[in-house]
């Protein structure tokens, strides 16, 4: 059987992940909330970040009490919402 086509995850240059970085420093310092997109889903994933795993490479998103684990090279874009 041949598998599917899946589109690959787009590469991103070293300043482009070393600025998400920054901003997912940031917002944790800052308790702020944000707004992820993440490659390979259809919604954005919103909350507090929980942590910052280095060992696993996951930001652990919380809101509501459910905690979202987001691998750090499928995030394309953080945000902060619009209220």
């Amino acid at each position: 059987m041949a598998k599917g086509k899946v589109p690959k995850r787009p590469t991103r240059d070293e300043f482009v992940l070393e600025e998400i970085g920054n901003q997912l420093s940031e917002a944790k310092m800052e308790n702020s909330e944000i707004v992820l997109t993440v490659w390979g889903l259809e919604e954005q994933v919103r909350g507090m970040i929980a942590a910052m795993d280095p060992r696993t490479s996951k930001v652990h998103i919380e809101l509501d009490g459910v905690t979202t684990k987001v691998p750090f090279m499928d995030i394309m874009k953080v945000e902060y919402p619009r209220y």
